[in-house]
């Protein structure tokens, strides 16, 4: 497959982290002839984040392959109905429901043990008095809960280099569900403390994924980035025409 017919893999990164989340495994991707785009989420609202990433999808020329880790699963189930989208893979992610918000899923599960490590902390929104509400992890809890098997040094610089996710977007539904319409690929990470493996398990199941387990932390592109390209490789090779 040369790279101009090769599908173009874009990485969406979740919550707290940004597309240094897949340095991992962009070089191994382009290596096997993939083309790959790794954008900087807003983590601003759901909305506004899946429409800014579908405005980089239609700008693409032929097909895409769409990745997202945790929050960035949410995204690419809103933002996966665009045309030129073949396939879906989720790592350690969100799959939303159409009409459901990331609260309503997670709220359905026990809490993992990101819940009593959430740092809440105003911003200001441009053209508004109202303040808005980041929501970041404490530094020193971070390498625990976020990155337990990824090199220390690293998970360091990881935790004090967070992006925030507003959040408001905890609480926007879904308009839709590209799963629905699209094949998708599901990777729970087993040992997963920032999302509660069963909320990966259950989103995965009820979208009749094709899905993989891999005992890991929530950052398995840095942990375990053989698996994760394993699985992109997969999703590649199903939607090739």
């Amino acid at each position: 497959m040369s790279r101009s017919d090769s599908p173009t893999v874009v990485l969406v990164h979740g919550a707290f982290a940004d597309a240094s989340s897949f340095a991992r495994i962009i070089p191994e991707l382009t290596a096997r002839g993939l083309n790959v785009v790794a954008p900087a989420v807003p983590n601003r609202s759901l909305l506004g984040d899946a429409a800014y990433i579908a405005s980089i999808v239609r700008q693409i020329p032929g097909p895409v392959v769409l990745v997202g880790h945790s929050y960035g699963g949410a995204v690419i189930t809103v933002a996966g109905v665009e045309d030129n989208v073949r396939a879906l893979v989720y790592l350690a992610g969100y799959a939303l429901e159409e009409g459901e918000s990331l609260g309503e899923l997670q709220g359905a599960f026990p809490d993992s043990d990101l819940a009593t490590a959430l740092v809440y902390t105003p911003f200001p929104i441009e053209g508004s008095t109202t303040p808005g509400t980041d929501v970041s992890v404490q530094i020193d809890k971070f390498p625990s809960i976020f990155a337990a098997d990824v090199d220390p040094r690293l998970a360091s610089v990881l935790a004090v280099s967070q992006r925030p996710l507003a959040a408001q977007a905890f609480s926007e539904k879904a308009p839709a569900a590209a799963w629905k319409t699209k094949p998708s690929w599901g990777l729970v990470a087993a040992a997963d403390h920032t999302i509660n493996p069963d909320v990966e398990r259950f989103g995965y199941k009820r979208a009749g994924m094709t899905t993989v387990e891999v005992e890991s932390s929530h950052l398995v592109m840095l942990a375990h980035p053989e698996r994760v390209i394993k699985l992109i490789e997969e999703a590649v090779r199903a939607t090739a025409h």
